[in-house]
């Protein structure tokens, strides 16, 4: 007698088609990372710097908007002065293209001016320690032409700056004393990452302007230090560090004799990564505050 064969379970065949199948990524081209300068930051700030310079010559270019549109109406009167209102708006055009492009140079100078503010300090070990981090940070932030000093102070800051054509980057000797090396590379690269998000300009014009402070913090961009610290932190992998020179920057009582205590800084303040060392109090409402600035840092 034959033996009858059992039906197959059905089972095994399901449990082979729920296994994992392959899903195609789907790439989002227009995806930015948020902590990568992008173009359009770098634009916005130039413009910002276009728009101060040619509001500082809006009289003069009412004035020669005048005399053009009156030569122009003159056209029932003498039948050449159109063409002579047109060549004063385009010489004129010309004159304030200039002057726009001057008024983005200024900044250039701030090197030299900020040097003369300060003595040499530091040994040479402690050169060839900023150097080092310096040369390793400058190729990961893509800025050339970097000179490192070290300046007498006690208290702990940094600022880099335009010097002519290239930059400099000044350091005070209680934060070479004092920081660690992490907490270094972090000033460093906060430093760097105001260039790359093309801050630097903006903040230069408003150190060698004549302006009230409400205008210096306009033009020099309130709540921009948050930002740098974004990129910086990002770029070097470990929020930690830079955390660590904010607390440090947060907890210094200035001496009386330091520059940053006295009243001329009020016009040095927004190219330095501690723009309010001379508040004994803290604003955690402000961007650019370092208490807030460590406690965002923290949370990372």
């Amino acid at each position: 007698m034959a033996t009858k064969q059992r039906p197959r379970s059905r089972r095994s065949n399901v449990s082979r088609d729920r296994g994992p199948r392959y899903v195609a990524p789907v790439l989002d081209p227009t995806w930015q990372n948020p902590y990568v300068p992008s173009t359009s930051e770098r634009h916005h700030n130039e413009r910002v710097l276009r728009r101060f310079a040619f509001r500082r010559r809006l009289p003069q270019t009412i004035v020669a908007l005048v005399v053009a549109l009156a030569l122009v109406a003159g056209v029932a009167v003498v039948p050449w002065l159109p063409a002579a209102g047109v060549l004063v708006a385009l010489v004129y055009a010309w004159d304030l293209r200039r002057a726009v492009d001057t008024y983005a140079k200024r900044g250039q100078s701030l090197g030299a001016l900020l040097l003369a503010q300060f003595s040499p300090g530091g040994d040479s070990i402690e050169r060839l320690r900023l150097v080092t981090v310096l040369d390793r940070l400058a190729a990961t932030f893509g800025v050339d032409h970097v000179s490192a000093f070290i300046i007498e102070d006690s208290g702990y800051n940094a600022a880099l700056v335009p010097d002519g054509a290239n930059f400099s980057l000044y350091v005070t000797s209680a934060l070479m004393q004092d920081f660690e090396l992490i907490e270094l590379e972090g000033v460093v690269a906060h430093c760097l990452a105001r260039q790359r998000l093309g801050l630097l300009e903006r903040e230069s014009l408003a150190c060698v302007t004549t302006l009230s402070d409400d205008a210096r913090k306009v033009l020099a961009g309130s709540g921009k230090a948050y930002r740098a610290d974004e990129v910086a932190a990002a770029s070097i992998r470990y929020p930690l560090g830079l955390a660590g020179a904010l607390r440090k920057c947060a907890r210094q009582q200035l001496a009386p004799d330091s520059f940053f205590s006295s009243s001329g800084y009020d016009q040095w303040r927004w190219v330095f990564f501690n723009q309010w060392s001379d508040q004994r109090e803290s604003d955690i409402g402000d961007l650019d505050d370092v208490e807030l600035r460590a406690r965002a840092l923290e949370e990372w």
